[in-house]
């Protein structure tokens, strides 16, 4: 009956979602103008704190890169390269070649596919198709060379934290599991000594956990979704983006009311499905222009160190858009991840962590590599010009000013005439299973800073949903200055757990390696 009475409130909550924008359709209010001046001064504060520069040599590096792509180097050259050594057991323990028998009662709430799924759907999402855009129009055809690269690192980077994420995360009487980076810098630290600064690094992550949920998990998705149902179908109104906000937050919050285990049904239909339709097509452009192919993946290395004149700011500006678009879209070194995988059914954490290393290979190396080269392609003929940008987007040979997903919509209806309309619906759901995912990653750092209790559950998810709203509403600027810096501020108390922690996470990969061992001697 309480299930039922919370259910009931957020129902008539959402209803209200609905209802507010109807009205406002009629009286012709400026709800998106409205909500983006109240917005805009909050996102570029954000960015400026969260990307503050470190100065080497007179270069400008923003200290929160540097501290990725360090951390992902030394995860990878410490591991002897697990992200390329392993990859084959990875691909067997998704498969569930090493699944115990359905009889044995493992803790957790989701498979090894699920969970996976659950993740994989909170980072291949715009981020692939949007993000890669910017770093392309921004950063040139060389930013393609840095992101590729930062997803390799990343897949380091993901192992260490979802092993720990699995390590120590908590199971309550009722079996449902509460982990991620909250509960891995509260406990791992608590246990190498270091109970002060567990605590402080914990409950940082936590806040910033919420604040990249309503920003880069929510809002964002909402903004570009919005953003592409309205290239398609113009609808000169206002409050518009304010209105599709408000329909994508009511069918997000009737698969957000049933947790984890309603979202991980979704997501692991929903993420196979969308990720194969955009792959197939953009496949299909690349097969089309295969003779082209060679030549974009020369001048991706030949811009990767020398770009072209009008990228402002050099080389050093192109491998700052590489590693900070990869790192917005497959979160690594950020630990959102390890929230989704630590509900796993596993007794072996590092079991987990393995599985989590194909999320920048599948993200990144693979989809976002694929988005740059159709973009590439796209402007092989002069579309728009390389670093001239204005508030995230080009301006177009026809006059045109786009950015973010449109942009990438631009390039695959170019290259096949038609495909808009089935990337629409693929962008819709792409930021539909993101938004779900993010919701689930946003209330297990509201459980952990406010309790466990229902009225939490529901206040939550209320706020979450309002996000999507504000999505629709503001700007594409405005959106990805909130989105990155609240995305990326998540790495600096997650790093320097995982820097202080990754000796744990050597023990458990030798537990769960010497496990294997016996089990393929009593198989034979």
């Amino acid at each position: 009956m309480k299930n039922f009475y919370y259910s009931k409130k957020l129902g008539v909550g959402l209803a209200i979602l609905l209802v507010l924008p109807s009205l406002s359709w009629g009286a012709d209010l400026k709800l998106d103008e409205w909500i983006n001046e109240q917005f805009m001064p909050v996102a570029n504060w954000w960015e400026k704190l969260i990307f503050t520069p470190l100065s080497i040599y007179s270069i400008q590096i923003p200290i929160v890169l540097l501290l990725l792509v360090v951390g992902g180097l030394f995860f990878t050259g410490y591991f002897a390269f697990i992200n390329i050594r392993k990859l084959p057991l990875a691909i067997r323990i998704v498969r569930g070649t090493y699944d115990p028998p359905k009889s044995a009662a493992n803790a957790g709430e989701v498979s090894h596919f699920q969970a996976l799924a659950t993740a994989v759907s909170g980072t291949v999402g715009l981020g692939n198709i949007s993000m890669v855009a910017v770093a392309i129009s921004v950063g040139g055809p060389g930013a393609t060379f840095w992101m590729v690269l930062g997803g390799l690192l990343g897949m380091s980077t993901k192992f260490v934290e979802c092993t720990l994420g699995v390590k120590y995360r908590e199971i309550d009487g009722a079996g449902k599991v509460y982990g991620g980076p909250m509960y891995y810098l509260q406990k791992g630290l608590k246990e190498v000594k270091k109970p002060r600064l567990g605590k402080l690094l914990s409950t940082v992550f936590a806040i910033l956990c919420l604040g990249a949920s309503f920003g880069g998990g929510n809002a964002f998705q909402s903004n570009q979704a919005s953003a592409q149902i309205l290239s398609l179908f113009p609808i000169h109104h206002p409050s518009a983006g304010t209105f599709l906000g408000c329909t994508i937050a009511a069918v997000a919050g009737i698969v957000i009311i049933g947790g984890i285990k309603r979202i991980a049904h979704v997501t692991e239909k929903i993420v196979p499905f969308m990720a194969l339709v955009y792959v197939a097509a953009a496949s299909f452009i690349l097969a089309s222009h295969f003779t082209l192919i060679d030549d974009a993946i020369r001048l991706i290395l030949a811009q990767a160190f020398t770009p072209e004149a009008t990228v402002t700011g050099g080389v050093f500006s192109v491998v700052i858009q590489g590693f900070k678009r990869g790192a917005f879209s497959n979160e690594a070194g950020a630990g959102s991840a390890a929230i989704a995988h630590a509900a796993v059914k596993t007794e072996y954490p590092a079991s987990e962590g393995l599985v989590a290393l194909l999320e920048p290979l599948i993200d990144t190396i693979v989809v976002c590599s694929m988005t740059a080269l159709v973009l590439i392609l796209f402007n092989m003929q002069g579309s728009f010009e390389y670093g001239i940008v204005q508030n995230n987007q080009v301006s177009l040979s026809d006059g045109r000013m786009l950015g973010g997903v449109n942009l990438t919509s631009e390039a695959f209806e170019t290259l096949l005439p038609g495909f808009s309309y089935v990337l629409s619906f693929a962008v819709v759901l792409f930021a539909f299973s993101t938004i779900l995912s993010w919701s689930y990653y946003g209330i297990q750092a509201w459980k952990f800073l406010f309790g466990r209790k229902k009225w939490s559950d529901l206040a939550f998810k209320i706020l979450y949903l309002t996000f999507t709203v504000l999505g629709g509403a503001i700007t594409l600027d405005a959106v990805i200055k909130f989105s990155d810096a609240m995305m990326l501020a998540l790495v600096f108390p997650n790093m320097i757990g995982l820097l202080i922690l990754f000796p744990k996470v050597k023990t458990e990969l030798k537990l769960y390696l010497k496990h294997l061992q016996q089990r393929s001697k009593r198989s034979k």
